[in-house]
C-alpha cells in the first residue's frame, strides 16, 4: 500500500471545512494547523482570479523529517503515511528546519511536533480522512495509489498534476490538478502581517504567547529602508503580481539564540583544545601550562553548549532520549554522541594531565583532536538535513565550522595575553596564525557570498545578509569589528594588550556570525 492525495483546484472552493474538520477530529489548538488553505489572487481588475491551496504534509517518500528526527518520533509506516509519536518527541524543531514545506509545527500545549498524518486512526479500521469526507467539492481525493482501482489512481494517470518543490527529491505524494505557480511556490507571493478576516497572524488563542516576538520583530523591520525591507523575502517587482490574501500564521524563527549561541560556544569548546594541542604535534613547544588551560576553557564551554541544547528543547525533560533511542541517520543523534564522547576524553586528559600520569596523554591526544574537529564540524551536516532551508545546503558550511572553530581557540589564546606573558616567539607564531586565519576566513566568505547560487531562496538569503535587515551586523559586526580591525591592529602593532583586545574583537564577530547564519534562511517562507 501507498497512500496519497490529490486536491482538485478546480473544484476547491477555499470553504475551510478541512481545517475545522482536522481542528476537531485532532483537537488542534487555535493558531497551528495540520491542515490549511491559502488564498492568493492574480491578475488585474477585471481579469482577476482567485487561488485556493490546501497545504499540508506531502507524505514524501523520502521525508527528510524523518531523516533528520534524531528520537524517530518521526517515522515513515509500511502504508506510506509519515507518522509521529507524541511520546518519543523532545521537540528539537529540526523537522520544522527539514521540512520544505513548512508542515510541521510545535504544539503549544503539548511542546511537541505535530503535523498531518492521515488520519491513520479512521485509516486503519478502513476509513477515510476527516477532511477527504467533509470536503463538499470533492476537492481532496485520498487512496492507495499502489491499487490500480482505487479514484486516485485513476486521476493520477489520467491528469496532468503538480508537486511542491520537486526539485527537494523529497518524492511527495501530494499533488494538485490545476495547480498554479504563484500558489505552490511560496516565495512567489509576500507574507503579509495580516490577511483579510483575521489578526491570526499576529497570534490568537493558545498561540497569542508566542505572538509578542512576532509584533516585535514586525515593528523592527518598519524600521528597515524601502531598500531593505525589499530584500526580505520578496521576488522582483513585475506588473500583475499575485498576492497571498489570506494563510496561516507564520511560525516565526524556531531556531532561536540558544541554536547560535550553541554553535559559538561549540567552536570555541573544540578550538580551545585544538591548538595548543595541533601546535604541540606540528609547529611549537607548547607549555603544557597553555594546553591545561586551553583543556579546561574546552571543558567549560561544552559544558554550557550542553545546557543549551537541553534549553533550546521544548521537552527538556525527554533529551536523555537522543542518547538512549537515537535514530542513527540523524546528526542530532550523531552529534550528541559526539559531545559526549569528546566530554569523556576533555575529562581524562584534564585527570591525566593534572595528577602526573603524563605519559597516558599521548594516546588520549590524537582521539581527542579527531572528536574535537567532528565536534566543530557535525553542525553543517546537521544544517544539510535540514532541506527546507536553502542556504543551509552550501559545500562551504563545513569549511566554515572549521574554521570558526580555529579562529575562536586562536581568540581564546590571543585573550588570554591579558594575563599571560607569552614570549616573543609563541607570540608571533600565535599571530602569524591568527592573520591567516583572518585571511582565509574573508576569502571563503567572499566565494560564499558572490557565487551563483542554485535556488532563489538561497540568493535572496544572500541579499538579505548582504543588503537587506543583516547587512548592519553583516558588515559592521562580522566583518568590521569581527574579522578587518583585528586583521589590521595584528599587522600593525605589536603591544601585547592591542593583540590580546583582538582576541575579545574576534569573538565578537563570531557571535555575529552565528547569528546570522542561523536565522537569515529562517525568513524564507516555506509555503
Amino acid at each position: 500500500m501507498n497512500f496519497g492525495f490529490v486536491i482538485d483546484n478546480r473544484k476547491c472552493i477555499g470553504c475551510h471545512a478541512c481545517t475545522v474538520a482536522c481542528k476537531s477530529e485532532h483537537d488542534v489548538p487555535i493558531g497551528v494547523n495540520r491542515t490549511w488553505v491559502k488564498y492568493v489572487e492574480k491578475g488585474e481588475f477585471p481579469d482577476t482570479r482567485r487561488l485556493f491551496n490546501v497545504m499540508r504534509c506531502n507524505h514524501c517518500a523520502d521525508a527528510p523529517c524523518v531523516d533528520i528526527c534524531p528520537t524517530e518520533a518521526l517515522h515513515t509506516r509500511k502504508d506510506g503515511i509519515v507518522d509521529f509519536d507524541d511520546r518519543r518527541c523532545i521537540s528539537c524543531k529540526a523537522c520544522t528546519q527539514a521540512c520544505p514545506y513548512d508542515s510541521i509545527f510545535i504544539n503549544p500545549d503539548t511542546m511537541v511536533a505535530q503535523k498531518c498524518n492521515y488520519c491513520t486512526h479512521r485509516t486503519d479500521i478502513g476509513l477515510e480522512p476527516a477532511c477527504v469526507v467533509v470536503c463538499p467539492e470533492h476537492a481532496i481525493i485520498s487512496g492507495d495509489m499502489d491499487n490500480p482501482n482505487t479514484e486516485i489512481s485513476h486521476l493520477l494517470a489520467r491528469e496532468t498534476v503538480s508537486v511542491r518543490k520537486p526539485e527537494k527529491g523529497t518524492n511527495p505524494k501530494l499533488f494538485y490538478i490545476d495547480g498554479d505557480r504563484v500558489s505552490i511556490n511560496p516565495t512567489a507571493t509576500e507574507v503579509e502581517d495580516d490577511y483579510m478576516w483575521s489578526s491570526q497572524a499576529a497570534g490568537v488563542g493558545k498561540y497569542a504567547k508566542y505572538a509578542e516576538k512576532r509584533i516585535k520583530e514586525t515593528a523592527d523591520s518598519e524600521k528597515i529602508s524601502a531598500h531593505q525591507k525589499s530584500n526580505l523575502v520578496q521576488i522582483e517587482p513585475r506588473k500583475n503580481k499575485a498576492k497571498r490574501v489570506y494563510d496561516a500564521p507564520s511560525k516565526g524563527v524556531l531556531w532561536g539564540w540558544e541554536v547560535s549561541a550553541y554553535v559559538l560556544t561549540k567552536a570555541i569548546a573544540a578550538g580551545a583544545f585544538l591548538i595548543p594541542i595541533i601546535a604541540g604535534f606540528f609547529f611549537y613547544q607548547v607549555p603544557d601550562l597553555l594546553k591545561q588551560i586551553g583543556a579546561v576553557i574546552a571543558f567549560i564551554f561544552l559544558s554550557i553548549t550542553g545546557l543549551l541544547l537541553i534549553k533550546d528543547l521544548g521537552r527538556p525533560d525527554r533529551f536523555l532520549y537522543v542518547l538512549l533511542r537515537p535514530q542513527w541517520k540523524s546528526w542530532l543523534s550523531r552529534g550528541a554522541y559526539i559531545i559526549t564522547i569528546y566530554g569523556g576524553l576533555l575529562t581524562a586528559w584534564l585527570i591525566a594531565s593534572f595528577t602526573g600520569y603524563r605519559e597516558v596523554l599521548r594516546f588520549i591526544e590524537p582521539v581527542a583532536v579527531i572528536f574535537a574537529l567532528l565536534s566543530a564540524v557535525y553542525t553543517a551536516f546537521l544544517f544539510a538535513q535540514a532541506k527546507g532551508r536553502d542556504f543551509w545546503q552550501s559545500p562551504m558550511l563545513g569549511v566554515h565550522m572549521i574554521l570558526h572553530s580555529l579562529m575562536a581557540g586562536l581568540a581564546v589564546f590571543l585573550l588570554a595575553g591579558f594575563w599571560i606573558s607569552y614570549n616573543v616567539g609563541l607570540l608571533s607564531v600565535l599571530v602569524f596564525v591568527t592573520v591567516g586565519a583572518l585571511a582565509f576566513h574573508l576569502i571563503t566568505l567572499a566565494i560564499e557570498l558572490t557565487t551563483t547560487h542554485t535556488t532563489e531562496d538561497a540568493h535572496k538569503v544572500v541579499e538579505m545578509i548582504t543588503k537587506g535587515r543583516f547587512s548592519n551586523a553583516f558588515w559592521f559586526g562580522m566583518i568590521i569589528i569581527g574579522n578587518f580591525i583585528p586583521l589590521v591592529m595584528l599587522l600593525t602593532t605589536s603591544d601585547l594588550n592591542a593583540t590580546a583586545a583582538t582576541g575579545v574583537l574576534i569573538l565578537i564577530g563570531l557571535a555575529f556570525a552565528q547569528h546570522i547564519w542561523v536565522k537569515a534562511p529562517q525568513q524564507i517562507p516555506l509555503s
